[in-house]
């Protein structure tokens, strides 16, 4: 019987880890991404975990984006930008590595062959 509560402590103890790793991407990000013709770009991300799931926009010179399909898992946290131009929609994959106040991001067009890096850091 001791060592059933000493499993389920154990589980509680990873359960509340894997929470509070989750909440530490909640807030805004701040990240300068390479535009058209090479020139950087301020990018503002707005996120809120729950649970697994990952909510929130992406802010530039557009506007406000809502993001989708957001997962977590661990420090490792994806998304998805949707872009529709003449009746064409283009899905922008994000994949992310949090670590600290930093999120290093790979962003590559679904179905492309080319990706993109770079950081965004939390604001304070």
């Amino acid at each position: 019987m001791k060592i059933g509560i000493f499993a389920w402590l154990a589980v509680l103890i990873c359960a509340g880890a894997v929470v509070s790793a989750a909440a530490d991407i909640d807030g805004k990000w701040v990240a300068q991404m390479q535009g058209p013709g090479g020139q950087s770009r301020e990018v503002t991300f707005n996120f809120k975990a729950d649970g697994d799931k990952l909510t929130g926009t992406m802010s530039g010179r557009a506007g406000d984006r809502e993001i989708s399909e957001g997962k977590i898992s661990g420090d490792d946290i994806s998304f998805v930008m949707k872009f529709s131009r003449d009746g064409n929609e283009t899905r922008m994959v994000y994949k992310g590595k949090v670590s600290g106040s930093e999120i290093k991001f790979t962003m590559q067009r679904e179905g492309g062959d080319r990706s993109f890096e770079f950081v965004a850091k939390k604001a304070s």
